[in-house]
Order: structure tokens, then C-alpha cells, then sequence
């Protein structure tokens, strides 16, 4: 291994800045010290290599020829230094993505992986905005979007499929009495989101008999499978949302029968950004939990 015979740094910076001012005084106010430390570096730096660096003339220092040899070769070294600190602190920085996500999606998928998240990259940071609103999740609006949409191409967008939206009937096991499931007497529960939901559902299962309309409502899917989780009805949920109530037992699915939505939960990013680092490492790690949950699914 070479090892680099190098003196001081302080002493290379005191003598740079006096051979390019001319003067210890100035030297001294540019580095915030005092004349007296300038002399000291510049005298230890000379006693170090063993040659003599300035003389004094009319006009203050000047360098010897040795000496104007250093500092050309000095100063540009200081520079590069410099400028090297400087870019590693830049680098050094977290990488902030602004991502704007469907409320429902964020809270039950993206917020309980959130964590792998920023093991995997924990200089990127993720600024996360959510709604319910299509109009407050337009893409180009944020680095990327997670939106409801139909799965099809957009002009100028990379798109990719995170999760169908399959609509599953849950409700909490003290609801299950003994025996075949029985919709009599049982209370349906709305999202004002998805209005229409249970109406589309029984007519796709060609149940007949249940007022699709009755039974309270509430202002999002996310309440209403709580309101479920609570033994206050039947709610639809979106089935790849429910796996951490399933496996607790907050919820069960009382009766097969899933009707899929002709929109899914879909990444968007404006396609000429697709490649950016930051970008590239978010959706890959997205794309590649959408898989892990699709695995057992195509397994089965």
C-alpha cells in the first residue's frame, strides 16, 4: 500500500492564502485567525519540506520560485477539494419524492410496507398526499401517482398495475350465526366513495331479496370495513386491501363472491422520468410488492 507524505493541510491553506494575497494580515482575515497562526503554519510548513517559500520585498511577500511552484499546484488542489466536500454533502442529502396516492390504497397497502421502504433506501424520502378525489391526483401533479384508473396506456405516461379491485362482502365472525349464511336481517354498510357497490354486487351474484340501498353510510371504504370490523354489518371491501384484518380475524368473508371493477390501483409516472434514479428505485420497489402479493394468488 502507497502512502501519501503530505504536511499539513492548515499549513497548505495558510500558505496559499497568504502567496495569493500577498500579505499575512490579509491571509489571516480571509481564514479568521490571527497573523501571528498564519506565520507559525507557513514557518512549519517551510521547517517541513525544507525550503524556503516567500521573500519579502517592497511590496510584501513574495513567493520563491518554489514557492509559485506550491501554490499553482496548491490552490487548484484546495479547489477540487473544495468543490468535493461540497458535492458529497449535496449527495449526502435525502432524495424527497412527492407521491400522491389514493387514501384508501395508502392507509391498508402502502403505508404497512412503508418501512422495507426505507430500510432498502434510507436516503430517499417520500412526502405522501392522499385523496379521494380523482381530480387532486392528476398525474404530473407529483413524482408519481397512485391512482384508480383504467388499466390502459396514457400518452406520455409509463403505467403499471398494482392491484385489481375485487369487491368482497366481510363482516366480523360474531355475525356468523350457525349454519348457511343468511343476508336476512343483516345491515349493509356503505362508502359514499363507492355508492353504487353493493347494488352491482348482489346483481353479479344474482342475490335477489336485499334492498341494496338500505343500511347506514360512510364517507369512506376505510370506515366502513371498520364499521364492519365492529359487528355493525356487512360491508364490500376491496379484497387485496383486507389480508391484515383476515389474518387478525377482524373480518371474515362470509360468502364467495367476488365482482371485479374494470379500474385497479395504477402507478403513473410521466414517462420521460421513468429512468431518474430516485423515480426508478420507487417503482421498482412498488412494482415488486404488487408481485409479492400477487405470487400466492397465481400459485394457488
Amino acid at each position: 500500500m502507497t502512502y501519501r507524505r503530505l504536511p499539513s493541510l492548515n499549513a497548505l491553506r495558510a500558505f496559499e492564502a497568504a502567496a495569493r494575497h500577498r500579505s499575512v494580515t490579509r491571509a489571516a482575515d480571509e481564514l479568521g485567525v490571527t497573523p501571528g497562526a498564519v506565520s507559525r503554519q507557513v514557518r512549519g510548513l517551510e521547517q517541513d519540506l525544507g525550503l524556503v517559500l516567500f521573500s519579502r520585498g517592497p511590496a510584501g511577500l513574495v513567493p520563491t520560485e518554489a514557492g509559485r511552484v506550491l501554490q499553482q499546484s496548491c490552490g487548484g488542489a484546495l479547489d477540487r477539494m473544495e468543490g468535493g466536500v461540497a458535492k458529497a454533502r449535496e449527495a449526502a442529502k435525502p432524495v424527497l419524492l412527492s407521491v400522491g396516492a389514493y387514501a384508501h390504497f395508502a392507509s391498508r397497502w402502502l403505508i404497512p410496507r412503508w418501512g422495507r421502504f426505507r430500510e432498502r433506501h434510507p436516503g430517499l424520502e417520500i412526502a405522501l398526499t392522499t385523496s379521494a378525489d380523482p381530480l387532486e391526483l392528476l398525474p404530473g401533479q407529483f413524482d408519481a401517482v397512485i391512482a384508480v384508473a383504467e388499466d390502459r396506456p396514457r400518452p406520455g405516461f409509463w403505467m403499471h398495475r398494482l392491484l385489481p379491485i375485487e369487491m368482497v362482502p366481510v363482516c366480523a365472525p360474531s355475525l356468523l350465526g350457525p349454519g348457511r349464511f343468511r343476508w336476512e336481517g343483516l345491515t349493509l354498510l356503505h362508502s359514499r366513495q363507492r355508492p353504487r357497490d353493493w347494488a352491482r354486487w348482489l346483481a353479479a351474484q344474482g342475490v335477489a331479496g336485499v334492498d341494496a340501498e338500505a343500511g347506514p353510510s360512510f364517507e369512506s371504504i376505510s370506515l366502513a370495513v371498520d364499521a364492519a370490523c365492529e359487528g355493525l354489518g356487512v360491508a364490500l371491501a376491496i379484497q387485496g386491501l383486507i389480508g391484515a384484518d383476515l389474518a387478525a380475524g377482524r373480518v371474515v368473508v362470509p360468502v364467495p363472491g367476488v365482482r371485479r371493477s374494470s379500474r385497479s390501483f395504477v402507478l403513473m409516472v410521466e414517462a420521460a422520468r421513468r429512468q431518474e434514479p430516485a423515480l426508478c428505485r420507487f417503482c421498482d420497489w412498488l412494482v415488486e410488492e404488487a408481485a409479492r402479493d400477487a405470487a400466492p394468488a397465481a400459485t394457488s
